[in-house]
């Protein structure tokens, strides 16, 4: 069934239970041990994985991004600083998120730059699709998973973030990359004996576009959110392209909203104002989002 949606037989797919352990396993599967890969300065493997990453042996060349979204000029600078064969480590993956940790998308440009950029100097393209479903259901998007399957290496679609119990399908479109990929799973504790579970996940979500009506459910109540905000005059660090807002607001209002709301301060703007992270989920009920609007409308002014 996925093979279908990505237009292509040639593909192995696996399937392991979460975004973590499939970025540690790809990425421990496919580099050497002085290989390193490259990341957004913000991206998963690089803030939220504990150090997962580096405890498997590999260093994160980390590159500042404003809207979380790597560019090939943020590649050539990383690759311009390690040129001192063999005393630094030798970058050799690109790793991109969609949507990123800010919420923002990749333009099918971009990820054709992307990737011609990293087959002409023989890098492996690699997205983490833990959020990819809002990705290919923002309003903005113009990227398919048939592109997908073109211009990745290897990438994974995410069933936890889009309602899925648990789950995510690593997709395997470079052949080189495909031998005994399976012992890494098994060595890294990824081989599921209930694998029919993780299976089962996908079989449903790609039955009848459920997985597509999630993702779309889930960034609608999250613009509902964000044309409330811009309504009232805030602006936001990023665009607001999908299930993740990043609204910078009154610190006064912040804690009026705290009191009735779960979200967290992602970062301070100055001494009044901060910008807080919402996201929304194929389950937010649109009832909930009209409370927190209320919330907004009645105190934005204090």
């Amino acid at each position: 069934m996925i093979k279908k949606h990505l237009g292509n037989s040639n593909l192995d797919i696996h399937f392991v239970s979460g975004g973590t352990q499939a970025n540690m396993i790809i990425i421990s599967s496919i580099l050497r041990p002085y290989e390193s890969v490259i990341s957004a300065d913000s991206g998963h493997i690089n803030i939220h994985e504990a150090g997962s990453i580096e405890a498997v042996g590999h260093k994160i060349n980390s590159v500042p991004c404003s809207d979380g979204k790597l560019r090939v000029e943020d590649i050539e600078t990383i690759l311009s600083q390690h040129k001192e064969a063999p005393h630094v480590v030798k970058p050799k993956m690109v790793y991109i998120s969609n949507s990123t940790e800010l919420g923002t998308i990749y333009k099918l440009d971009e990820l054709i730059k992307l990737s011609n950029f990293c087959k002409k100097n023989g890098l492996y393209l690699f997205m983490d699709g833990a959020r990819l479903g809002s990705a290919l259901c923002s309003k903005n998007n113009d990227i398919s998973l048939e592109n997908l399957a073109r211009l990745l290496d290897i990438f994974y679609i995410g069933g936890t973030k889009n309602g899925a119990l648990l789950g995510e399908a690593i997709v395997i479109t470079n052949d080189e990359l495909k031998k005994d990929f399976s012992y890494n799973l098994k060595q890294k504790g990824a081989l599921m004996s209930k694998g029919r579970v993780l299976g089962l996940q996908f079989a449903t979500l790609f039955e009848d576009n459920l997985f597509f009506d999630l993702a779309t459910h889930t960034n609608l109540m999250a613009q509902k959110i964000a044309k409330t905000l811009q309504k009232c005059g805030f602006n936001f660090l990023c665009e607001p392209e999908t299930n993740q807002i990043f609204p910078i607001l009154p610190n006064m209002l912040i804690k009026k909203l705290e009191k009735k709301y779960s979200f967290y301060v992602w970062k301070k703007i100055n001494k009044d104002f901060s910008a807080i992270r919402l996201v929304t989920s194929w389950a937010t009920k649109e009832s909930a989002i009209d409370k927190l609007i209320a919330s907004i409308e009645s105190g934005h002014d204090i």
